[in-house]
């Protein structure tokens, strides 16, 4: 009889672990909330208008069509039952053999609950498509509203790649779209706010991409303050913790994250930011059978004493590295001396990057840092070749392609039920 391996999320992580499983070796179950395997890395250029919601959400069901080993079932994990071996979720309870959790993360709010119900977040396709929505009927509302004020006033807090890319591309949004949808507001008056509570926005990347991407978005008219933290939202004014007011229902929350742990899990083994600690085969703390991959993960090594970053590089390598070794969990007698064979995982940094708006882009790599026209091209290349299915690489090019030349696409659609 096969044995069975539920895996939770289908993320980096998760699809890479399943895609480097064997054929009919294991009965193998995915849970995942959603139908769809989803890109973060190109959520901001959905939220900006610049691609579809489709080129960046994959069918989880299309990706295992021809895997008859793979079972797909859209439901959230809530808990994990050590003792019996078997997960409650939201449609009921699973064994397993082993559990591989891959529930990624999510947005960290930090405890601030009325940031949380106000600002909006950017960690999945439904949100990227919400931030679309609302910042298109904002523009649409300061033509007829009278009180504009806090409508002009475009905010994202948090200065990583992430707010670096869509601080970029709402700059450029206002500078060559506004003037032509828009022509009855006055694009002066619409501000674009990057906060940062660090002293440099990508304060993950070297001291030269530092400089270039605030350079860069200084340049293109983005108000960046660093050092600084938001103490309060209410959907209307934002309260710095230098007591400066700013007026903006458009508020992206890009500030950090939070690992998703289940229930379950012993206290001891979940860090506060919602991370487990693993050892370096990804085997949960106090568990035998039970495995964490990916944003989720928290794994000391020489190299990263205090985790590794929350990047898709980490979790595809780790997905890939569990495969293996759970294969060799399989084909062994020697029980005693199993975990000598298996191959600790160990992160090579190939090197970062971010773009902040066409022709600009920083690359970091480990032999070589660069910037400008060619890091652009560079990191469009490598984020085309990640995508998972020839047709979306070609709808994202043409996209990119014609948004280059015409510097106006037809993607500003506000799909949502009407007020």
């Amino acid at each position: 009889m096969k044995k069975k391996i539920v895996v939770a999320g289908c993320g980096f992580g998760g699809l890479q672990f399943v895609n480097h499983l064997k054929k009919d070796q294991f009965d193998i179950i995915i849970m995942d909330k959603v139908n769809h395997h989803q890109f973060p890395p190109l959520f901001y250029q959905v939220a900006a208008s610049q691609i579809e919601p489709s080129t960046v959400s994959f069918p989880i069901r299309k990706l295992f069509q021809k895997r008859r080993d793979v079972r797909i079932r859209l439901a959230s994990v809530l808990s994990v039952n050590k003792e019996q071996s078997f997960i409650n979720t939201t449609i009921g309870k699973f064994s397993f053999d082993y559990l591989v959790i891959s529930t990624g993360s999510s947005t960290n709010y930090y405890g601030n609950s009325e940031i949380e119900d106000n600002a909006m977040g950017l960690k999945s396709t439904y949100q990227s498509i919400n931030v679309r929505n609302e910042i298109l009927h904002n523009f649409e509302k300061l033509l007829y509203t009278e009180s504009k004020e806090g409508l002009y006033n475009i905010v994202i807090v948090g200065g990583g790649a992430t707010g670096v890319e869509l601080a970029g591309a709402f700059a450029e949004m206002t500078r060559e779209i506004l003037p032509k949808d828009y022509p009855n507001i006055d694009k002066e008056k619409v501000n674009v706010y990057l906060l940062e509570g660090g002293k440099n926005t990508l304060s993950n990347m070297s001291s030269f991409a530092q400089k270039y991407s605030q350079q860069q978005l200084q340049k293109m008219g983005v108000i960046v303050k660093t050092g600084t933290f938001v103490k309060e939202y209410d959907g209307n004014t934002i309260t710095l913790n230098s007591g400066e007011i700013i007026l903006s229902k458009n508020v992206i929350w890009s500030a950090g994250v939070v690992g998703n742990a289940i229930e379950g899990i012993p206290k001891d083994t979940v860090l506060l930011n919602g991370r487990i600690k693993v050892n370096r085969i990804n085997r949960v703390d106090g568990f035998s059978n039970v495995y964490a991959i990916g944003d989720v993960a928290y794994m000391e090594t020489d190299k990263y004493p205090k985790g590794h970053p929350q990047v898709a590089n980490v979790a595809i390598g780790q997905g890939k590295n569990l495969a293996r070794n759970i294969h060799k969990l399989e084909s062994t007698n020697n029980v005693k001396d199993i975990d000598n064979k298996l191959k600790q995982y160990e992160y090579k940094n190939l090197g970062t990057m971010a773009t902040i708006g066409r022709n600009k882009a920083v690359v970091d790599l480990p032999f070589i840092k660069f910037k400008g026209n060619f890091a652009w091209l560079v990191w469009m290349f490598l984020h085309l070749m990640l995508i998972l299915s020839v047709r979306n690489k070609l709808v994202i090019f043409i996209n990119w392609a014609w948004n280059y030349v015409t510097k106006n696409n037809s993607l500003r659609l506000i799909i949502k039920d009407s007020d």
